[in-house]
């Protein structure tokens, strides 16, 4: 065999893989987005949490979502109505009277996860130390175009083991979440008009225990 001919093969192949096209890489986008996040005051939105699990089945609630940092955190749900999760900078709040009625649970928020409980902030905040990212596809959601970026934890201090992201092309925005939990649930946030640095209602992240329902520490 001539000795020009296994070069030949070498260059045709480098050239192949240099023709191939490579995929974009979703880092601009995220890094735009992470910046954002981190220099609001606050991200307003009302929000769709879809949450399946093997042992519950599949539970769909709706509301306002209001948060400020990692540790003031307000979702007030509409439906089911009534319920709330709050974070007021020192406690974590969860008031489900349709599944626990007749009480509230408090927790300490040094006891919540390392990066505190809001879900964007474990998304949005240094991402690239957190993560490897994937541009999984692009797509329209809301009549949105979005770039759709999966998340593989190298933190293994964050509770989930699988993220997704639908981050606006435009706006940069999150507008849809989709988190694999430790324990196999996938609960999926979708934010249908988010807002940053919006004015923050008085008491917004204030939890008012309803008479005649008790508290109980974790």
């Amino acid at each position: 065999m001539s000795p020009a001919l296994p070069m030949a093969i070498v260059a045709a192949a480098l050239q192949v893989a240099a023709a191939a096209p490579q995929s974009p890489s979703p880092w601009p986008l995220l890094e735009r987005a992470a910046a954002q996040y981190r220099s609001a005051t606050s991200l307003q939105s009302e929000f769709v949490q879809v949450i399946d699990n093997a042992m519950i089945g599949r539970f769909e609630s709706r509301g306002e979502l209001w948060q400020a940092g990692e540790s003031r955190l307000s979702m007030r749900f509409r439906d089911p109505p009534d319920e709330a999760i709050v974070a007021d900078g020192a406690f974590l709040w969860v008031y489900t009277p349709s599944t626990a009625p007749k009480q509230v649970l408090r927790i300490l928020l040094a006891k919540t996860p390392t990066y505190g409980v809001n879900v964007m902030s474990w998304i949005l905040d240094r991402p690239k130390e957190r993560y490897r990212a994937t541009l999984l596809r692009s797509e329209e959601l809301a009549g949105h175009p979005v770039a759709v970026i999966g998340l593989d934890p190298i933190d293994l201090d964050l509770p989930f083991s699988a993220a997704v992201v639908w981050l606006d092309k435009e706006s940069a925005l999150p507008r849809r979440v989709q988190l694999t939990e430790l324990n196999g649930t996938s609960r999926t946030i979708t934010l249908t008009a988010p807002r940053l640095n919006a004015a923050l209602p008085k008491g917004i992240f204030d939890f008012r225990t309803p008479g005649g329902v008790r508290i109980v520490d974790q």
